[in-house]
């Protein structure tokens, strides 16, 4: 069997239809599709070709069964061979919000470029820059919450402990979002993301998709 590596994605994130992949280790089927439940590299196993001749399709045999489907995985290793790599300036870089203050949201940085970081490195959007307009009305808790995944850009290395980030553009802010009751939301505007489940919504700083 042959297979390939591809690239770094975020749990939850989307990886195909579920009935063009069979599901490996660290994925997920959600709504007949197939997710990531890990933060790492997908790998695509392709079946081994059956020996002798191609059997004719008829009524009794269907035209792809499960064993003639890819296998989609995703695991933790071989991210880039764990390569050290600090976030430096203009680097986009994917981070997890782990708590909120009115004046900003401190966040751990997960990966930057294509590597996944070997250490956890700490960052802060300050209420100044997550927008980059009307930037004395904006809320922090109306832009983040606490286990956002947040597509963002290093502005400036700050100090010791801190980078400093921006999602001051219209790709960068929130791609990944969890509502209060648990579920995964998709966003409905630049500045909103609703719950599948409930029909609520909830503010957020959304990023624009690629």
């Amino acid at each position: 069997m042959a297979t390939s590596t591809h690239s770094v994605v975020i749990p939850g994130q989307f990886l195909g239809p579920a009935a063009k992949y069979v599901p490996g280790p660290g994925t997920h089927i959600h709504e007949s599709a197939l997710c990531s439940s890990l933060l790492g590299v997908v790998h695509i196993k392709q079946p081994a070709k059956p020996p002798g001749p191609t059997k004719r399709l008829n009524k009794i045999t269907p035209a792809i069964s499960p064993a003639e489907l890819p296998t989609i995985s995703v695991s933790r290793t071989g991210v880039s061979e764990k390569q050290e790599v600090l976030p430096e300036v203009n680097n986009i870089v994917l981070c997890r919000v782990i708590r909120i203050t009115p004046r900003q949201a401190v966040v751990t940085i997960l990966v930057c470029g294509d590597t996944v970081l070997e250490a956890e490195w700490q960052g802060l959007i300050r209420t100044q820059d997550v927008r980059a307009t009307e930037k004395d009305r904006v809320k922090i808790y109306e832009s983040f919450r606490p286990g956002d995944i947040v597509r963002a850009e290093v502005i400036s290395l700050g100090d010791q402990a801190n980078y400093y980030l921006s999602t001051a553009r219209n790709e960068l802010g929130v791609i990944m979002a969890t509502s209060e009751a648990g579920n995964t939301m998709y966003p409905v505007s630049w500045k909103e993301y609703r719950d599948p489940e409930t029909g609520l919504s909830e503010p957020r700083k959304v990023a624009k998709p690629y």
